[in-house]
C-alpha cells in the first residue's frame, strides 16, 4: 500500500484541527474562554459565612443568564469571605435589594453565584454591597448531619 503525501497532509491537519478543537472545550470548561473583557461593568460586593468552592471567574447569573463573573474573593476581619462580581454594564437595573446565593453547576461541581432580584426602585451601582446572603451547602456536612440525625433517630427507637 502506498501513501501518498496528500493523505499524510490530510491526516495532520484533522489531528491538528482535533488538539485545537480540544483547546478551546478546555478553555470553556474552565472559564478561561473571555480572555478579553471589554465590558468595564461595575462591581458588587457580598459576603457570605462560607464561599465554598468559588473561584475567580466563576459566573454570576441571574435567571439563568450569565450577567458577571467574580473578580476576587477575600477575607474579612469578621471571617467571612468577600466576593466581589463583575457585572456587565448592561445589567444596570438591578434592584438595591437584590439577594446572592452560591449554588452548585453541573456534574463537576462548579460552584457560581446566582442573583435573585428584590422589589425596591433604586439599583445597585458600582461598590454596593449585596446585604442578603446565603452561603455554599457544604455536600460533606449536610451529608454528616443527615448520617448523623439518621443514626440518633435509630438509637431512640
Amino acid at each position: 500500500m502506498q501513501h501518498t503525501h496528500t493523505q499524510d497532509t490530510l491526516v495532520g491537519l484533522f489531528v491538528a484541527a482535533g488538539i485545537v478543537g480540544l483547546f478551546f472545550l478546555a478553555m470553556h470548561v474552565s472559564n478561561l474562554g473571555s480572555f478579553v473583557d471589554n465590558d468595564d461593568g461595575y462591581v458588587v460586593t457580598a459576603r457570605f459565612q462560607n464561599s465554598g468552592g468559588l473561584k475567580i471567574k466563576s459566573p454570576v447569573s441571574m435567571a439563568g443568564v450569565k450577567i458577571g463573573q467574580i473578580s476576587d474573593i477575600s477575607l474579612d476581619k469578621n471571617h467571612r469571605s468577600i466576593v466581589k462580581m463583575k457585572i456587565k454594564s448592561e445589567y444596570n437595573n438591578l434592584p438595591s435589594d437584590t439577594s446572592a446565593s452560591i449554588f452548585t453547576a453541573g456534574l463537576l461541581g462548579e460552584q457560581y453565584v446566582n442573583l435573585e432580584p428584590g422589589g425596591m426602585d433604586d439599583f445597585l451601582k458600582d461598590k454596593s454591597e449585596i446585604d442578603i446572603t446565603q452561603s455554599a451547602i457544604i455536600l460533606e456536612q449536610a451529608l454528616g448531619q443527615f448520617l448523623f440525625k439518621k443514626s440518633a433517630d435509630d438509637a431512640h427507637k
